[in-house]
């Protein structure tokens, strides 16, 4: 269900702004996306698993709070993540 180390260090190359940079919100979106999408994988085959469900919940929402952050400060980076990521919206 988690991301591997070696997966969350090639996330953070490809989006991050600089060098070292693990803090940006395209960086925090990607690593987000990446746990959604393997917890989704996940609820194919666990159907009753609400423990997980409800952070599933959690990381969507504060995904869309980045999302909306960055919407509101540039514009542009945030039609070129959502983009990026195949996002809807």
């Amino acid at each position: 269900m988690s991301i591997t180390p070696q997966r969350k260090s090639a996330l953070v190359a490809e989006y991050a702004q600089s060098e070292g940079d693990t803090g940006s919100p395209e960086v925090q979106v990607a690593i987000l996306t990446e746990r959604i999408i393997n917890l989704t994988e996940h609820f194919k085959t666990n159907k009753k698993d609400n423990h997980s469900r409800r952070g599933l919940m959690a990381m969507v929402s504060q995904r869309r709070s980045l999302l909306d952050y960055l919407n509101k400060k540039d514009s542009a980076r945030y039609q070129d993540l959502i983009k990026k990521l195949g996002l809807r919206r």
